[in-house]
């Protein structure tokens, strides 16, 4: 299997007889960030926008640590930002959508119902944010290892094969610092998640390979000055980061989503 495709399908879909136009573009990717959702759409500009209330003497966060907190506000930002598109989004689209790596069935049930209200897919899936930004970066073979820091959730992870081999997270994110110029914090963080995964017995060998090969970053904390040299000296190793680290992960599920919609067309 194609790495593109490690996907996870929450619910069948509801009508799989539902096509779109061959002439509109029917795959979606999306990635519902701390701070800002972002919609990729095959054929279209992509849409952000900051996940917060839209009340101007009292903003409220309508996402934290990577779970929604007020699914009908995030519901109505989403259909605000479809809006903005002069052709309406058609029914039936596939859409993969971005998941922090360890998120559990509850969090995956939220997201799928909001996600079938906003859009009406005809398949809703998920990948794991550090996949689907390794699949946007273009790095997507081998064993790899990949950085996510976000607002709210520093994630990282060893990738092989077709998935997520392990993985650990943090609640920790740019937000939280103090100072964004000294990610003195983060890279502690970082070094702590990576000695978690180097004492999985079992997860030993393949984190070693993954930590030889050099670390990929990714996400909004991807370019942080000096997170990148002082991971290096503190792991012994390469980092770098993604050519486009904030839209790494939006693209890589867009990417998902032509794979799973041309299989999916292939076979009628």
């Amino acid at each position: 299997m194609n790495t593109i495709d490690q996907v996870r399908e929450r619910a069948r879909p509801r009508d799989l007889n539902t096509k779109a136009p061959a002439t509109e573009p029917a795959a979606v990717g999306l990635d519902l960030g701390s701070a800002y959702a972002r919609i990729w759409v095959s054929g279209r500009s992509m849409l952000h926008v900051p996940t917060i209330s839209d009340s101007l003497t009292n903003p409220v966060p309508l996402i934290r640590r990577g779970r929604i907190t007020d699914a009908d506000k995030v519901q109505a930002l989403l259909e605000r930002q479809l809006r903005r598109y002069r052709r309406p989004m058609p029914a039936g689209a596939v859409l993969v959508a971005c998941r922090p790596v360890l998120a559990d069935d509850d969090d995956d049930r939220i997201v799928h119902r909001l996600l079938a209200d906003v859009f009406s897919p005809s398949r809703v899936l998920f990948i794991d944010t550090v996949r689907a930004a390794a699949v946007g970066a273009g790095v997507d073979r081998g064993v790899q290892m990949v950085v996510d820091v976000g607002a709210q959730l520093t994630e990282v992870a060893v990738l092989a094969g077709a998935g997520v081999a392990a993985a650990r997270r943090a609640e920790l994110g740019v937000n939280d610092l103090i100072r964004p110029s000294t990610p003195d914090v983060l890279v502690e963080t970082i070094v702590r998640l990576v000695g978690d995964l180097r004492g999985d017995p079992g997860r030993r060998a393949l984190v070693s390979t993954a930590v030889q090969g050099g670390l990929l970053l990714t996400g909004g904390g991807a370019s942080l000055p000096g997170l990148a040299a002082a991971l290096a000296g503190a792991l012994g190793t390469a980092a770098r980061s993604a050519a486009r680290p904030r839209v790494a992960a939006v693209h890589g599920a867009g990417l998902a989503a032509l794979s799973v919609l041309r299989r999916t067309a292939a076979t009628y």
